[in-house]
């Protein structure tokens, strides 16, 4: 019998966020596997395209794709069906932008691993166009809406979905109306260290973008002068909120990566207001024995729990995070550190790639 040839398509590489990072644990599970996508950044990822074939859509010959790739967003659909992947056997598609539309054998296994239906077009449309300037939102409605019959239309190509938590298995019931397995991603919590003893001040980390409300955690720290806040992460929100941000609030930029981990270590706590799809974030902060205060909407509602390993609050309001906050200062005490690690070592990388491994063999078992 033949081996099995393996094919990863991912929208973009462009940053090492949580989807690379997905991308990154599979290529351990197949390192023999090939790499599709649009855009790759070498200079972010010399490890993959050291180890592995990269083959890019015609998507990275376009001018400046690497920063202006996500204009070409309603050119991807056709970039997808251009790459030939008659030879695999096994393809895994890593989905939150245009990756799953790949044209596969009849014979072919499609697993797809769905961060989140595309965003722009379905749940935060409104959001998107709302925030767009006028020529974007003007040429929003036509393109999205094509994009819409064709993001709906290739979800009929995948064979299986893995959804990365069960708010984001919903939404593709919702949106692809198939139902989806469910494998959290993966997190290197051994990256972290368990630290008993906190320093005054909470963080919050991420992209600094509307959806993830870095704007609730502001004006809640306004109200609360003797509590600092320090906001580590980059985005189109960062200069209006320093600009606006009280004294007690810190953004300190670009920090490299031993830093961003000792200020995680060592928070009082981790602010986390918006609605994510799983979040990772919340998961290593458990890993340094740091709780979590988070919005009790969305995927950190199945890492964090409530009164054990963090504190939820219910009302995406500043009065509420406010509340949380100050109920924060008496429940702290009675915090069981090691036993938020313990939770993190439950979303651990080994067991993804545990159970993902598991779980395909299954599909190939029932496909033959």
């Amino acid at each position: 019998m033949s081996k099995q040839r393996v094919a990863i398509v991912h929208y973009w590489f462009i940053s090492a966020r949580g989807g690379e990072k997905v991308v990154r644990s599979l290529l351990k599970l197949y390192p023999e596997a090939d790499v599709y996508t649009h855009v790759f950044d070498e200079a972010v990822f010399p490890d993959i395209s050291r180890k592995h074939r990269v083959i890019t859509s015609f998507i990275s010959r376009l001018p400046r794709a690497t920063r202006f790739y996500q204009k070409f967003l309603p050119l991807m659909p056709l970039a997808l069906e251009q790459l030939d992947l008659r030879d695999y056997d096994l393809i895994i598609s890593s989905e939150s932008g245009p990756a799953k539309g790949v044209l596969t054998r009849p014979d072919a296994l499609h697993v797809c691993y769905c961060h989140s239906p595309m965003r722009y077009l379905w749940d935060m449309y409104h959001d998107y166009r709302e925030t767009a300037g006028r020529l974007t939102r003007f040429l929003m409605v036509p393109l999205t809406h094509y994009l819409r019959l064709w993001d709906r239309l290739s979800a009929d190509r995948v064979d299986h979905f893995i959804a990365n938590s069960n708010f984001v298995a919903s939404r593709i019931r919702k949106v692809y109306r198939r139902e989806a397995f469910v494998i959290h991603p993966p997190v290197d919590i051994h990256r972290f260290e368990l630290v008993l003893s906190k320093q005054d001040y909470f963080v919050m980390l991420g992209q600094l973008t509307a959806y993830k409300r870095p704007d609730l955690a502001v004006e809640a720290f306004r109200s609360m002068p003797d509590k600092r806040l320090k906001v580590l992460g980059e985005g189109e929100m960062v200069d209006k909120l320093r600009a606006t941000a009280p004294d007690n609030v810190e953004f300190p930029g670009r920090v490299p990566d031993d830093d961003v981990k000792a200020t995680l270590q060592h928070a009082r706590a981790l602010i986390f207001p918006g609605v994510e799809d799983f979040g990772i974030v919340p998961v290593e902060a458990m890993a340094c024995g740091t709780p979590v205060i988070a919005f009790g909407k969305g995927g950190a509602t199945e890492s964090v729990k409530d009164g054990v390993t963090g504190l939820l609050f219910q009302s995406q309001t500043v009065d509420a995070l406010i509340e949380a906050c100050v109920k924060f200062d008496d429940w702290e005490k009675t915090v069981d550190r090691p036993a938020l690690r313990a939770r993190a070592a439950e979303f651990d990388e080994a067991v993804f790639r545990e159970l993902f491994k598991r779980y395909v063999s299954e599909l190939h078992e029932v496909k033959d």
